[in-house]
């Protein structure tokens, strides 16, 4: 498990970030801190691979935070979660060690995307002592995922990691049929979206789609894993 603090002085948005993280697998929220007092008297006494971490706290700088960790040569990953967008900012982030920068508001959808990201390199770097160029490229190239690899088997519009997170809505529903719909509320994921990837899974011969007739409305279109 990946050990996660949320460093975020907003109640609601800290308890949104956190009903979130609950939806991807392999993340273990540790704590929620409002502040950065809190969340350095929490890290002194318990391992923390990973912060989800707002700039703007009350009279506290999320980027001057990262700085001081780096001097102090604490290890652990920075993903930023602010409503800053402007380049200096974001410049700023990445040189000091930010894995990741989302603008607020963010979708669920691109959150799990960062945090799935941040766990394939997490993984990689865990696993093994050395690292491969094709492997490294996936995290610091500009690179969404390795092109060499399993990319040419997606046409163009399909995500690698959205692909993932619908895959696994339909992976965890114990063989029982889902609508997209229902697909798109469990993950997160806008529903035209959903219907997308779930016909391409069809074309890939990878679920099984019937459609159920009711005594009112349109007919729904249900899916799930094709058993071969």
């Amino acid at each position: 498990m990946i050990n996660v603090m949320i460093i975020e002085d907003d109640p609601m948005v800290r308890d949104i970030n956190s009903k979130f993280l609950k939806k991807v697998d392999d993340f273990k929220l540790v704590k929620a801190a409002s502040n950065l007092t809190e969340a350095m008297e929490f890290m002194n006494g318990n391992k923390v691979d990973l912060l989800l971490l707002d700039i703007y706290l009350p009279k506290e700088n999320g980027i001057e935070f990262m700085k001081k960790l780096r001097k102090e040569g604490t290890e652990v990953d920075v993903i930023l979660i602010t409503a800053d967008k402007t380049s200096v900012m974001i410049q700023e982030a990445l040189r000091y060690g930010a894995v990741d920068y989302l603008i607020k508001p963010f979708t669920l959808e691109r959150f799990k995307e960062a945090l799935e990201k941040y766990k394939q390199m997490y993984n990689s770097f865990s696993s093994s002592n050395t690292i491969e160029q094709k492997t490294l490229d996936k995290y610091i190239a500009g690179s969404p995922f390795d092109k060499s690899n399993d990319e040419e088997d997606f046409e163009k519009g399909i995500n690698k990691y959205t692909y993932k997170i619908i895959w696994n809505e339909i992976e965890n529903s114990n063989d029982n049929y889902k609508t997209a719909e229902e697909i798109s509320m469990s993950s997160g994921v806008a529903r035209v979206t959903v219907r997308k990837y779930l016909d391409y899974m069809e074309k890939e011969d990878k679920v099984k789609k019937i459609i159920e007739y009711g005594k009112v409305g349109r007919p729904q279109h249900k899916y799930k894993i094709k058993v071969k």
